[in-house]
């Protein structure tokens, strides 16, 4: 019986994916979230045309409670996928040979929209009074974030924002270094759409309907309105972008997706 039940965590792709998955993506953050964060710490004359806000941001906007928090919801997400690995060794993620590299980026770019999607109407929900109070509130204690604010969550909120990013790998039965680059660009969202700056160089403002920064930060600032994670599209399809967001575009000189 004991036997039966260890038999999934002897498997390779426990290590690969259900431990080392976790660990790239708690570490993909930390590369971005921490120079992104000193650069806000040190308020860089260089880069202060690109700031978003002018306002500073509050005690608990500061690192220490967002790397506490950082380090929590990732003990709690490696905890989830350690008593979940029975049911997610049955998936179909694989440790088998490496797919075409255009394979590869046409499921990144699969699970970016999808991600996006699904993550504006788990957002929205959010915004209940009842889980707004309760759950996700703790997260708008941050109105002017730095990057690694973004951590700044309630655990349960962190878990299901890490159960919705992984609905495109499973869907598709992608391959754990697929799986692993997923993570990375997932990582990447956060610690740049926290950061305070809307640098015109990052690579999201190549994807089709994105506003880089100002998308997430004006969320921050005005709570309601503007709920996708990536993209001004879904926001722009379904009616909710925040109040005088496109004006607000226009004013930066930036008349991207929320303005077209």
């Amino acid at each position: 019986m004991l036997n039966a039940l260890l038999a999934p965590y002897r498997a390779p792709l426990f290590l690969s994916f259900g431990v080392g998955a976790p660990l790239v993506s708690m570490a993909a953050f930390a590369l971005f979230a921490g120079p992104l964060t000193w650069l806000a710490a040190v308020d860089a004359p260089t880069l202060r045309r690109w700031r978003i806000q002018k306002r500073p941001p509050r005690a608990q906007q500061l690192v220490g409670p967002s790397l506490r928090s950082w380090a929590t919801n990732n003990l709690w997400a490696l905890a989830g996928n350690f008593l979940a690995w029975p049911l997610l060794a049955r998936s179909g993620i694989h440790g088998g040979p490496l797919p075409s590299w255009w394979t590869i980026a046409l499921q990144l770019l699969f699970f970016v929209y999808l991600d996006d999607f699904l993550y504006y109407w788990f957002h929205r929900a959010m915004h209940a009074p009842w889980l707004y109070r309760r759950i996700h509130g703790r997260h708008h204690r941050i109105v002017t974030p730095w990057a690694v604010t973004d951590h700044y969550m309630h655990p349960l909120e962190y878990g299901l924002t890490g159960a919705v990013a992984v609905v495109g790998p499973l869907l598709v039965g992608a391959h754990v270094v697929t799986v692993w680059l997923w993570f990375v660009v997932r990582q990447w969202e956060p610690a740049e759409g926290h950061s305070g700056y809307d640098l015109p160089w990052t690579p999201t403002h190549w994807l089709p309907g994105n506003d880089g920064a100002m998308h997430r930060d004006v969320h921050h600032a005005r709570v309601r309105g503007n709920y996708a994670g990536y993209l001004t599209l879904w926001d722009g399809v379904f009616g909710t972008c925040a109040r005088g967001y496109a004006e607000e575009l226009a004013a930066r000189g930036a008349p991207r997706a929320a303005a077209a």
